[in-house]
């Protein structure tokens, strides 16, 4: 039988940091979190009932995100139906917010499923990875990351304090912009 909430892996990174960080209001986030909770420094981003979003900790791109359930699932068909609803909820959330706390209008959204599908945390998790655009830039000599390919560099703890708390805020605003188009589309029919 599928126990809806399993316990949190002992060695499992994903779920020290859910363990640790409670759920708060995404509309009223707090303003800051304190990162050292865990080790690594988690720095969270969304943390609701179900989810928890941080800045992963070595990014392929400034800003780059991860979304998991809080419960440990190894696959995205472990997720429950309300955990598979609320990540792709929040998967569009986070990308708009993430745009407008970066500046970079482009990204990619990744979830990887098992070690040959390149999966190495075994806890559920989408990527949402920041893209420059480079070319645009004129810094044509300076390379960039792909999925899963080059150098990645640690996170700058200094600097990803200030960027989650701007991506929370971000998340707020996106969140309450959403619900006054709701309620217009509501006053109108």
């Amino acid at each position: 039988m599928f126990d809806p909430s399993p316990p949190p892996l002992e060695n499992c990174p994903f779920c020290a940091i859910p363990s640790i960080h409670a759920p708060y209001d995404p509309i009223d986030p707090p303003a800051s979190i304190d990162p050292d909770v865990t080790t690594p420094a988690s720095f969270v981003v969304l943390s609701t009932p179900l989810l928890i979003a941080f800045l992963d900790i070595m990014p392929l791109s400034h800003g780059h995100l991860l979304l998991c359930p809080r419960a440990h699932r190894q696959k995205l068909t472990d997720a429950t139906r309300q955990e598979s609803l609320q990540l792709g909820h929040y998967v569009r959330i986070l990308s708009a917010a993430l745009a407008r706390a970066t500046g970079v209008e482009d990204w990619n959204v990744v979830q990887n499923n098992g070690a040959a599908a390149a999966q190495v945390v075994p806890h559920m998790h989408y990527h949402i990875i920041p893209r420059p655009e480079i070319r645009a830039s004129g810094k044509l000599r300076e390379s960039f990351t792909m999925f899963g390919k080059g150098q990645r560099e640690e996170l700058d703890e200094e600097e990803a304090g200030k960027l989650a708390e701007r991506i929370r805020t971000e998340v707020a605003n996106v969140l309450r912009e959403d619900g006054e188009r709701e309620n217009d589309i509501k006053a109108k029919l």
